[in-house]
């Protein structure tokens, strides 16, 4: 079974997309204790913090966006980022290296790991 890689970049947008939406999840599970209101607090609290920690991700995925080379997808002619050695088309998933050794490689991510077994 082929497995379904996507662009790093996007995959952090999600990760801090799906944050913002447990924290409202875990807030609103926090408006079914009212009566309770050290109960509802520590909801609140711990909804606003997941929230804190996506605006975190959000400002550290942009800040490493800066970095990233921008090349043209050779499939769709679209620029896209890319972020290490090997990474996926943000538009059409093709496969994209920029080192000559791992042209005509099959894709895998570990090829951005320091060091291979």
């Amino acid at each position: 079974m082929a497995k379904k890689y996507s662009s790093k970049i996007n995959k952090i947008r999600t990760f801090a997309l799906s944050l913002i939406f447990i924290g409202f999840f875990v807030m609103y599970i926090g408006i079914f204790f009212r009566t309770n209101v050290w109960v509802i607090t520590i909801f609140m609290i711990l909804g606003l913090l997941f929230i804190v920690a996506s605006t975190v991700v959000y400002f550290w995925i942009g800040m490493l966006s800066t970095k990233t080379i921008q090349v043209t997808c050779p499939n769709c002619e679209k620029h896209t980022k890319m972020l290490g050695r090997v990474d996926m088309c943000m538009y059409c998933n093709e496969p994209l290296t920029l080192d000559p050794d791992l042209e005509g490689k099959d894709f895998d991510e570990k090829y951005n790991k320091k060091r291979q077994n």
